[in-house]
């Protein structure tokens, strides 16, 4: 890859996976060294010739398996107080924060699997080919995914209720 046509490929990938990383990880400075560490591992890489949307997709897949590997390094299941907003702008405040803290209590696999189908619209053969787990099992597991996240949202409201129970906002 020539350094015009990484240029444009970095321009199109660097957002979408540092939001990605961002959701998942729910740390800026790990996000931004997995990044880093994923575009240069892209980059040393012999590849076969692939299109632009197969090569984003072996970059998700290479920032997955780094994620991976940091994960049984730091063997850390809470989150940071840092933790982004993930949430939609257009959301109300109090909306976007029981969405947040909603989504910051699922594992990481489960809001690694729901970003990458809701935020970054892959496919079950795409998201099978990001994470490593099989085609077949993705779809069982986002609903999983689905139903916990509603769920523990679903828990913050009254039901009928548009507006968000105390305990979430507070």
């Amino acid at each position: 890859m020539d350094e015009s046509a990484f240029h444009a490929f970095y321009q199109q990938t660097s957002k979408p996976l540092l939001r990605y990383l961002l959701a998942v990880t729910c740390r800026r400075d790990l996000a931004e060294d997995l990044l880093q560490e994923s575009y240069c591992r892209f980059l040393t890489a012999s590849l076969p010739e692939m299109d632009a949307r197969q090569a984003g997709n072996y970059l998700f897949r290479i920032a997955t398996n780094l994620m991976r590997d940091r994960w049984r390094q730091m063997r850390e299941d809470a989150l940071p107080d840092s933790a982004v907003e993930a949430a939609s702008p257009a959301l109300p405040f109090e909306r976007r924060l029981g969405v947040r803290q909603a989504f910051g209590r699922l594992k990481q696999r489960e809001r690694q699997l729901l970003w990458l189908a809701y935020v970054q619209g892959c496919n079950h053969q795409e998201i099978a080919h990001c994470t490593g787990l099989r085609a077949g099992s993705i779809r069982l597991l986002l609903f999983r995914a689905r139903r916990k996240l509603a769920d523990l949202i679903g828990g913050g409201w009254h039901r009928g209720d548009r507006q968000p129970a105390k305990e979430v906002c507070e």
